[in-house]
């Protein structure tokens, strides 16, 4: 086992890092989702811009930008003695951040899309918004929100760019798959690199599966 740690200790990485991703999805990403369909305020434009700003810009620049307000010398960083750079907290924070529109933007269009009569016919019954969100309209959307969720993994899955940055590329801590094969690649290790791209590829097509399985699903 000892010979084969570039490979599983990269792959035990990031399975931990995407369960911890998958967790902050699930609490907070659904919640700006439920905001951003619902809200009428004029700070969800703002909102919006920034859950969809890693989408449309580049990775490295995000992360570098990250670095600078969370560092230990940065704004927020110094500000609230944050110790979050170059360790795991970093990595789960990279990937949430890089798979949130993924799955926000999705999931609020879907939201978004569904008749008012389900809300109004939820309140007239006695529940409260938090009660007609849980019980009755993310139901509605369930195969949306699974659909999101896995997408959204994927994209923690091979995060490069912002992981780089705030985990430091930092061998045996914070170095996850898709790291261990740009190291592998860099020290001329191509045949590490070909298994952990093999790894990468078959964990993509298990999702997208599981992604098409849904689509087909009547559920």
């Amino acid at each position: 086992m000892q010979e084969l740690s570039w490979l599983f200790d990269p792959l035990v990485l990031s399975i931990k890092v995407v369960l911890c991703q998958g967790a902050l999805l699930i609490i907070f990403g659904l919640a700006l989702a439920y905001y951003l369909a619902f809200s009428k305020a004029k700070f969800r434009a703002i909102l919006e811009m920034i859950v969809t700003f890693p989408l449309i810009f580049p990775p490295i620049a995000t992360g570098f930008l990250l670095l600078y307000l969370l560092g230990k010398n940065g704004i927020v960083g110094k500000a609230l003695n944050l110790e979050i750079i170059f360790s795991f907290k970093a990595l789960v924070l990279a990937a949430f951040i890089a798979s949130l529109p993924l799955f926000v933007k999705p999931v609020a269009s879907a939201l978004g899309s569904l008749p008012k009569s389900l809300s109004e016919a939820a309140y007239s019954l006695g529940k409260d918004k938090f009660q007609t969100a849980i019980f009755v309209l993310f139901p509605c959307v369930a195969k949306s929100v699974a659909a999101a969720f896995i997408l959204a993994i994927s994209r923690g899955l091979g995060e490069v760019g912002i992981t780089l940055i705030l985990g430091g590329n930092i061998i045996g801590k914070t170095d996850t798959i898709s790291l261990a094969i740009y190291n592998a690649v860099y020290d001329g290790k191509s045949d590490e690199a070909l298994v952990l791209s093999l790894v990468l590829v078959v964990l993509s097509f298990i999702l997208f599966g599981i992604i098409n399985l849904l689509d087909k699903s009547k559920i």
